[in-house]
């Protein structure tokens, strides 16, 4: 494990090892979730992502003649070869930082300028949640503790990448884990050890898939699964047919809201029947920045509301960013969830069995009170945690009318 301490050496050497150990101790301190060191025809430029939103670091001049330099350090701290340029390689740092241990993935890509690093911070100390400090909602978090007593079935969180959705996939086996079950997870990377749960790594190298995983470890007597991600047909397949044979089966897909994750199932080829059947509950979920409560300022604004705004608005405070030193005049700080979910009944199983698309499902689904993301971000607005800016920033639904432009 390497200490972030200060180098007593003098020299150019000492130098770069003291930039590299300053660099990542800054962006523990902020909680970077990111680091991406990207070089240019003339510069090397520096940005680290916090609460989503990529920054640019400020560099001492001329960095770019020290690129080499800075590279060939973290390769050496991640045990990466120093002596190839030219293809991509990973790596991992362990670092202790202020009492705090951190893991360090890094990524390595050959680009037409050098070599570009990408160093994904994770903070082993906070990342076990609790499900009800993820800022879902009351009537969420009830239903949605409803639905992690079910005895079978599969369970799924949609989003983008950077959603939060593993950290949700955490705090949900951390909730019913006990000394009576049997839990297994598989993922890609295993990102934070969870005490008594059994955790396997892909590895597609060796041809260690997640579908190679998921076949072998249901001889191993699983009372409930974790599927980091169903990426392809094959593991969307078997995780159906280990719910269909007793097992509880939580995992995450790449949709855009809660109601299209059926459809993208029956895309993969998965038959009607088999998806209905099992399915039993969706929920979508976004990352919204938090305001800081030190600067945040009123927003006079109600007339300009729409009519949906107004639902959750009307009579309420709102609140913009502004900056202060207390949140490094970003006007936020650190980051909340919002929801949308829907458990699958009656109607929204025979929705999928006749291969309904995602609207109709959204109708259903929002007929038995299924808020949108959208909606579920008017309530964090009302509520004075975050902005209209930012709700609309990640939860907007985006459509481009051709023919206003193509008149």
């Amino acid at each position: 494990m390497v200490d972030l301490t200060p180098e007593k050496e003098v020299g150019e050497e000492a130098a770069i090892i003291r930039f590299v150990n300053q660099l990542l101790l800054e962006a523990a301190k902020m909680g970077a979730s990111d680091i991406h060191i990207e070089p240019f025809e003339k510069d090397l430029k520096i940005r680290c992502r916090v609460d989503g939103i990529l920054r640019d670091e400020p560099v001492p001049d001329k960095l770019k003649h020290l690129e080499a330099a800075i590279v060939s350090r973290i390769k050496i701290m991640a045990r990466m070869d120093i002596a190839e340029k030219r293809l991509p390689q990973d790596g991992q740092i362990r670092l202790s930082v202020l009492g705090r241990s951190i893991d360090v993935r890094v990524s390595l890509l050959p680009t037409i300028y050098g070599q570009g690093l990408a160093l994904r911070l994770l903070d082993r100390q906070i990342a076990f949640r609790r499900l009800d400090s993820l800022g879902m909602p009351e009537d969420y978090l009830g239903l949605y503790r409803k639905v992690l007593q079910l005895s079978h079935g599969v369970i799924l969180v949609t989003g983008p990448t950077g959603s939060g959705k593993t950290t949700t996939l955490y705090a949900s086996m951390n909730e019913i884990n006990r000394n009576d079950r049997k839990m297994i997870t598989v993922e890609d990377p295993v990102e934070y050890q969870l005490d008594g749960i059994t955790q396997m790594q892909v590895k597609p190298g060796i041809g260690l898939s997640f579908a190679n995983l998921l076949r072998n470890i249901l001889r191993h007597d699983p009372d409930i699964i974790m599927v980091g991600e169903i990426r392809d047909p094959e593991t969307a397949r078997i995780a159906v047919s280990a719910a269909m044979t007793g097992h509880l089966v939580f995992s995450t897909l790449h949709t855009n809201d809660a109601p299209s994750a059926s459809v993208r199932l029956l895309e993969m080829g998965l038959e009607p029947y088999l998806v209905s059947s099992s399915l039993e509950a969706v929920m979508a979920q976004r990352l919204v920045r938090i305001l800081c409560p030190q600067c945040r300022e009123k927003l006079h604004m109600e007339h300009t509301l729409s009519q949906e705004e107004r639902k959750y608005l009307k009579g309420k405070t709102i609140y913009r960013s502004k900056g202060c030193s207390e949140c490094h005049h970003n006007g936020y700080l650190g980051r909340t969830a919002i929801f949308e979910m829907f458990t699958v009944d009656d109607a929204i199983r025979q929705l999928i069995l006749e291969r309904a698309d995602a609207s109709m499902i959204r109708q259903e689904a929002m007929r038995k009170g299924m808020r949108t993301l959208l909606q579920s971000g008017f309530e964090k607005v009302s509520r004075g945690q975050t902005s209209l800016e930012e709700v609309y920033r990640v939860a907007r639904e985006e459509a481009i009318d051709m023919q206003t432009y193509l008149k």
